[in-house]
């Protein structure tokens, strides 16, 4: 199957379930062809989980869910060694980490001490379980959860666990139209039970070296470089984005170009991936955690850094 028609095919399949989030599902999207990590955040009901079952369902690979909660422990993550009495040896059993799609459902509600076991998994594609390393199979797409208005019984992500996500969505509440339609879908059946798969892993793999090599222009990654530069000094802000970060815009605008059906990166690829990659990687002073003034400090950003005008194709 050609790109674009692959691609579409993904979209089409989940939009069976999900009804008018077609620049959510392209967000999504992204992040798995740029060989990332999403963070989808937003308060309950919205269709999160949903959202992330289709396009697990939609993909013939092993998907596994965490149910994180504050009694979880790194072991019911990433597996552990246990003594078998009948082959008198430690035999490994692996956790759900060993798969190709992992939701990590409310990953706010584990302690840090669970959440950092997926450090590892995130930003390296391995596990360390008693001093051996075991490769994860590709792809391997962490697709996590979390409602940012409870804090009761939560544990905010640090840091280093925010900047392992190439993106940081939000589900955009439907319009009356959408809303209606969604009753009228799952008033009779439950579309997500019987969505079927379109592609297999290997075809996500694929995307995915075809997204490497996209082309962008020198003055574009220029420009790119200018947006993450401009963060490390802009006010209020007490760290602006990291290497790390650059490196999850170069990929995201290229995932994107290769999602709309490009060749080469343009102006509008960048605009559209910047502050889902960018945003929550800004530390802010006095405002820390606050989702809105990160996401306004990339939108001021892209506004003060004047648009340069090449032919981008050459």
């Amino acid at each position: 199957m050609e790109t674009a028609a692959l691609l579409s095919s993904i979209k089409e399949n989940i939009g069976k379930v999900m009804i008018g989030s077609e620049p959510v599902i392209n967000l999504l999207l992204t992040a798995m062809v740029a060989d990332g990590h999403v963070l989808i955040e937003d308060v309950p009901g919205m269709g999160k989980t949903v959202l992330a079952k289709s396009l697990a369902k939609s993909v013939s690979a092993k998907f596994s869910r965490i149910q994180f909660t504050p009694d979880l422990l790194p072991s019911d993550v990433t597996g552990l060694n246990y003594f078998n009495q009948k082959e008198n040896d430690f035999i490994f059993s692996p956790g759900p980490a060993f798969c190709n799609i992992l939701l990590a459902d409310e990953i706010n509600r584990a302690t840090p001490r669970t959440q950092s076991s997926l450090l590892e998994c995130m930003g390296e594609r391995q596990i360390t379980v008693d001093g051996e390393t075991m490769q994860l199979e590709a792809p391997f797409f962490v697709i996590a959860t979390q409602n940012p208005i409870e804090t009761l019984g939560t544990y905010p992500l640090p840091e280093a666990q925010l900047d392992r996500f190439l993106m940081r969505i939000s589900m955009e509440a439907p319009t009356p139209e959408q809303e209606k339609a969604i009753l009228l879908r799952f008033m009779k059946d439950e579309p997500l039970e019987t969505l079927g798969s379109i592609c297999t892993g290997a075809d996500i793999l694929e995307l995915q070296r075809l997204a490497k090599e996209i082309y962008i222009h020198p003055v574009l990654l220029d420009y790119l470089v200018s947006l993450v530069q401009a963060t490390r000094h802009w006010p209020n802000v007490e760290m602006g984005v990291s290497p790390r970060g650059s490196l999850a815009l170069l990929r995201a605008v290229r995932a994107y170009a290769l999602l709309r059906g490009g060749s080469y990166v343009v102006p509008e690829d960048i605009k559209a991936v910047a502050v889902p990659t960018l945003a929550h990687r800004l530390q802010l002073s006095g405002s820390a955690g606050l989702v809105a003034a990160q996401k306004k400090v990339v939108e001021d950003v892209l506004s003060s850094i004047p648009l340069p005008t090449e032919d981008w194709s050459k």
